[in-house]
């Protein structure tokens, strides 16, 4: 078995100014009338991980701003400037894996019950942007409040652009093949209605099959759901699930090497979790940081640059456009008196 390690690697000088400098001569060559290179694919993990600008990880599409885990959702946050994907899996009846957050319907859609309980033909036929408003997830708001309610059953139209389909619950494979250039936060659920692990099974081996394995991040909160991946895939990069990142964080105890990013909320049960010195001992130890908000009032430009501040590797946006402001706003500088 061959375990890729992702530890985070600081660029050599050198190699930094040789790409400046093929870029410099890219841009003095007469382009006119050339078709643009084809896409190399998305960037893998360990480039990622390599390098220095914080990410702009999408949580869900923009979970805040769009309607919870649907291609509307992740089409918009890649137009916001989000440079990954986070995603949640389930499994339907017929053992589809899908890009959906709970394990019922109720939260998102206008039916009820268990996700595996629904074929793939009768999940999809749901709306699933039949709840998102402005103070999502509110239930209780004036219909009117509902912006994208209908678009999938064709009470309503959809933006330009987009298609009803674009507000129906996707499959991994759809949102994996439809973003080929972005790379994948990728959770892994399960509970009550079905083991986390056959889930884990499942997505190994759409991984190889879809050529996803080394553009991907894999985290589950149950780490024994982490290593069972880990054990089918070792190639691909994983996050330690809340058993060991616990113990890490409260006792010292270290991170296996195939670790390549911890992602953790700012507080949990009133414990603050980051904090300066968590970035420095993972940076020291090689992993980088990625946030989580822990509450819907936390996602806003101002609440990232506090964690930009830090110095976090990338924030789990429930707000993609407001990240994009922050880490513009923080790569500027304070401003001039």
């Amino acid at each position: 078995m061959v375990t890729t390690s992702y530890r985070r690697r600081p660029r050599p000088l050198a190699l930094v100014a040789a790409v400046v400098g093929a870029l410099a001569l890219v841009g003095c060559e007469d382009t006119a009338g050339e078709e643009p290179p084809a896409s190399s694919g998305p960037p893998t993990i360990e480039e990622l991980v390599a390098g220095d600008r914080p990410l702009n990880v999408a949580h869900a599409g923009g979970d805040q701003a769009h309607p919870h885990s649907t291609p509307f959702a992740f089409a918009e946050s890649v137009l916001e400037g989000a440079d990954v994907l986070e995603l949640d899996v389930q499994l339907t009846a017929d053992r589809v894996l899908v890009v959906h957050h709970d394990e019922t319907v109720d939260r998102t859609t206008e039916a009820t019950g268990p996700v595996v309980e629904r074929t793939l033909a009768e999940l999809q036929a749901l709306d699933a942007g039949h709840w998102w408003s402005r103070c999502w997830p509110c239930r209780d708001r004036p219909v009117e409040e509902y912006p994208y309610r209908g678009i999938r059953t064709g009470e309503r139209p959809p933006p330009a652009g987009y298609t009803p389909d674009d507000f129906a619950v996707p499959t991994f494979r759809q949102i994996a093949t439809r973003f080929p250039d972005m790379p994948l936060d990728i959770e892994i659920k399960g509970g009550e209605h079905v083991d986390p692990r056959e889930v884990a099974r499942v997505l190994a081996a759409e991984l190889r099959e879809l050529a996803r394995v080394e553009s991907s991040v894999v985290v589950s909160f149950d780490s024994a759901v982490v290593q069972e991946l880990h054990a089918l895939v070792p190639e691909v990069a994983v996050s330690p699930g809340l058993q060991e990142l616990t113990a890490w964080l409260a006792a010292g105890q270290p991170l296996a090497e195939h670790y390549a990013v911890i992602q953790v909320p700012p507080t949990s049960g009133g414990v603050r979790v980051l904090s300066a010195e968590v970035v420095q001992r993972a940076h020291a130890e090689g992993l980088d940081v990625w946030v989580w908000a822990a509450s819907a009032g936390e996602e806003q430009a101002r609440v990232y640059r506090d964690w930009l501040a830090l110095d976090v590797d990338g924030v789990l946006a429930g707000r993609p456009a407001e990240m994009t402001a922050a880490r513009w706003r923080v790569e500027q500088g304070p401003p001039r008196r």
